[in-house]
């Protein structure tokens, strides 16, 4: 597959560039690292950062802005930063009342960034953590609960990033994250593999017209593989999956996140998130907030993840109402 780069070595910063110059009213870049920084900081309130490796664009510098992230740390392709940049990251945002750490739930971006936790405690900043895990995806032959941070990870950035902005302590926000996080699921299908940057290694393999339930983010296989027969089919598989994550869903209010995974085209996402409304209208499942969109991605996979939010409180629906900046959310 030809792609519009250039070295692949140098496409990780040349895309931090070109955030930073197309986006430069909201947001900076902290140069030679993978940091970039809101421009309208705001002194009287926790500061909220996230990231990970890169291939998820626009997660996650492009929730950047007010009412949700400080800054974003992005690492290579599919690695997440070193400790010692989320700890510059750390410095550069705390004006005062601590930090806020969203970290997705994958074993080498939960040890860097909470060895970038204990650094910066050391050195005297108040700092705390949420991990997101709303992946209910199975692993094959144990069929035991994935449980890594995917696309659900965007409703957190929205919840606790309009949360801090109205003053809620970092004690307040984990306890916060922690719940919604709790609230959360998603699954994912791909209609077809990622590729390396050079598109000359397929992540996994996957015959013509067939689709995976239950990849991950970073081009892992999922855990059952069938043919594609409609839209409507695989909205139906992705909701029942989803449903019976909730006891007596019928009443409960969800919000949803139809997610593009890299190449699945706007026009499928729509046509897909009208299967969504119809058959979630048929199971009389009341939906208060819905978005469609890329909001985190698997470089050039086909396919598609669903996320559903229980609405718990009525305040998270404000926090997902209120307004913000950040380009990728708008």
């Amino acid at each position: 597959m030809t792609r519009i780069i250039n070295k692949p070595k140098d496409t990780v910063s040349q895309v931090l560039n070109g955030v930073a110059y197309i986006h430069q009213d909201i947001l900076q870049r902290v140069p030679k690292t993978g940091i970039l920084l809101r421009k309208d900081k705001t002194s009287n309130k926790v500061s909220i950062i996230s990231g990970g490796g890169s291939g998820h664009e626009p997660a996650h510098f492009g929730y950047i802005g007010e009412n949700m992230l400080d800054a974003s740390v992005s690492g290579p392709l599919f690695i997440p930063p070193t400790a010692e940049e989320v700890f510059e990251a750390i410095k550069k945002t705390d004006q005062g009342l601590g930090v806020l750490l969203i970290i997705k739930n994958f074993e080498a971006d939960v040890t860097n960034f909470l060895k970038a936790k204990e650094m910066a405690v050391k050195a005297g900043h108040k700092v705390g953590h949420v991990i997101v895990n709303d992946d209910c995806s199975v692993e094959t032959g144990s069929f035991e609960k994935r449980r890594r941070g995917v696309a659900g990870t965007v409703f957190v950035h929205k919840i606790l990033g309009a949360a801090a902005s109205e003053g809620k302590s970092i004690a307040e926000l984990v306890k916060l994250g922690e719940t919604v996080v709790q609230s959360m699921n998603s699954l994912g299908v791909a209609l077809s593999s990622g590729t390396s940057l050079t598109g000359d290694k397929i992540n996994f393999d996957l015959e013509k017209d067939m689709i995976s339930f239950g990849i991950g983010i970073h081009g892992e296989k999922g855990y059952r593989s069938e043919p594609f027969y409609s839209s409507e089919h695989l909205a139906n598989e992705l909701i029942n999956k989803l449903l019976v994550q909730y006891e007596d869903y019928t009443d409960k209010k969800f919000a949803i996140l139809i997610n593009g995974l890299g190449t699945t085209t706007i026009m499928e996402q729509y046509v897909f998130s009208n299967d969504v409304r119809r058959l979630l209208d048929l199971e009389d499942v009341e939906i208060v907030f819905a978005k469609t969109g890329n909001y985190m991605t698997s470089t050039d996979m086909a396919g598609i993840s669903l996320t559903f939010l229980e609405i718990v409180e009525e305040k998270w629906l404000d926090y997902l109402k209120m307004t913000t900046n950040a380009f990728a959310w708008s």
